[in-house]
């Protein structure tokens, strides 16, 4: 039977287990024009990105 060497360290135990909890990117939506976009993006109907107009988007 294997025998581990060493004492898994609590920071490597949780970082294995945190894989399990994840639950994906949390939805966000644009300040503009309520639209649901994905975090740290450019708006892809209105163009804005933190308040502030980036791109122009034709209609």
């Amino acid at each position: 039977m294997a025998v581990p060497k060493r004492k898994t360290s609590r920071m490597q135990r949780r970082q294995r287990k945190a894989a399990n909890r994840y639950e994906g990117v949390a939805a966000t939506y644009c300040t503009g024009c309520g639209a649901p976009v994905m975090p740290h993006r450019v708006c892809t109907s209105c163009g804005q990105y933190d308040g502030k107009q980036v791109i122009t988007v034709e209609a």
